[in-house]
């Protein structure tokens, strides 16, 4: 006998496992976690294309509008500090698969819903059952894969989800002309529901960890993310441009390109499929030249800087109509945008290893509190601008350029608030 401790050497066993079988870890962790995180970008944005169509049945404001839309964001919000700890303790597998199982019933409650309360209570569910889907991926990333590899892995896993973006332009656009919205959530219940069950049996368990925090060491380390500094330089980021991001597109950036360049609801799809695919290939980009470009000086936190200040010019821009070719500007700030990514790694890599999940979780909850924030606060700006008379256009002017100047005060704190070292 060596008297190594047996967890030591289960370590070594599941490091020389998943060494072993990459390929097989690949299509059993991956691809069910990327087609979880696809459905969860696809519920996201969906709205946008069929919002023409749920204000038509149900007569909906704006206000009402975006409110149904962003219960969305406000469950999968409420959902991040817990589902943090949920993850340390109960694990990836689990923790994502029973919530799909929530999703899947909101879906369906969503698609059988008559009034705005019962739309509203189904996207909440939607929102709590995909709040795991992107967080969940990086915790099981991180167990199975080496660091070295986590980059390209995210960046992987983003690029799924944004052919989750791309399917919920065009091509569900498309599947308005065949059937109506109802049947349309019915069957993505459906696929919620299978890849819940794909992802249960298909995920490895990992053995040999370390037991987890006791509750309460683990709120500690939440209140030591959010009485931080560094915490601090990032969260306006997240929750008025990345947040803000979330909101056009999921939301407004449909009905902007209808009401204001008077587009087709197919024209305005269009538009918004040719954003997403240039996002798509953006998140692979990054995923694959990040690394390269940090060890030749152009460190990530310097893409984010640049590319998050031209993502507000590209905004000033569209807001003021001053070029004409809104599909090139539509599919620059798709591009820019997308580097707002980055912010996640960047606000965790100020905290010890052991809290990086809690700092993504805690971030990603200023994302999305962000992102229901500005949703519905458009809704209620543009109501109030047309009951005071503004015209529709000028209503969703005013709306975003109240949002733009909000993204400019968060990122000048950003560039000039105190560094931590």
């Amino acid at each position: 006998m060596t008297g190594r401790p047996t967890s030591a050497v289960s370590r070594e066993t599941d490091q020389h496992s998943a060494h072993q079988t990459a390929p097989v870890l690949w299509l059993r962790l991956f691809l069910p976690f990327a087609g979880a995180y696809f459905l969860s970008y696809l519920y996201r944005t969906a709205n946008a294309v069929i919002g023409p169509a749920l204000t038509d049945e149900l007569a909906l404001g704006a206000g009402s509008l975006g409110l149904l839309t962003s219960a969305f964001f406000l469950t999968f919000a409420a959902a991040q500090l817990p589902l943090g700890m949920l993850l340390d303790r109960f694990g990836a597998r689990r923790v994502e698969s029973g919530l799909l199982l929530i999703a899947a019933c909101g879906a369906t409650f969503f698609g059988m819903g008559h009034c705005i309360s019962d739309l509203a209570i189904g996207r909440g569910l939607i929102g709590l059952g995909a709040s795991a889907c992107l967080m969940a991926a990086f915790k099981a990333f991180s167990l199975w894969f080496p660091p070295e590899r986590q980059a390209s892995l995210t960046g992987w896993i983003m690029t799924s989800g944004g052919l989750g973006a791309l399917a919920a332009t065009a091509p569900l656009e498309a599947a308005l002309r065949v059937t109506g919205w109802r049947d349309i959530f019915f069957g993505l219940a459906f696929l919620t529901l299978v890849v819940a069950f794909w992802l249960f049996l298909s995920v490895p368990e990992k053995t040999g960890n370390a037991q987890p925090e006791p509750l309460f060491a683990q709120w500690q380390g939440v209140k030591q993310i959010f009485s931080s500094a560094h915490f601090w330089r990032f969260a306006p980021l997240g929750l008025s441009i990345t947040g803000g991001f979330m909101a056009i597109q999921s939301l407004w950036s449909i009905s902007w390109l209808m009401r204001v360049n008077a587009y087709s609801r197919a024209t305005a799809a269009e538009h918004l499929a040719a954003m997403s695919v240039a996002m798509l290939v953006t998140y692979m980009l990054i995923g694959l030249l990040a690394t390269w470009l940090a060890r030749r000086g152009i460190k990530p936190i310097r893409l984010l800087a640049g590319a998050l200040g031209l993502s507000l010019l590209t905004l000033g821009v569209i807001v003021t109509q001053s070029f004409s070719q809104t599909y090139l500007l539509w599919i620059a700030y798709g591009i820019f945008s997308s580097f707002g990514t980055l912010s996640y790694s960047l606000a965790a890599s100020g905290f010890p290893s052991a809290l990086s999940g809690r700092a993504n979780t805690a971030f990603n909850l200023m994302v999305f509190a962000g992102a229901f924030a500005v949703q519905w606060t458009i809704g209620v700006l543009i109501e109030l601008f047309e009951s005071q008379g503004q015209n529709p256009a000028n209503a969703h002017r005013a709306a975003l350029l109240g949002l733009l100047g909000v993204q400019v005060a968060a990122y000048l704190w950003f560039c000039f608030a105190p560094r931590k070292r």
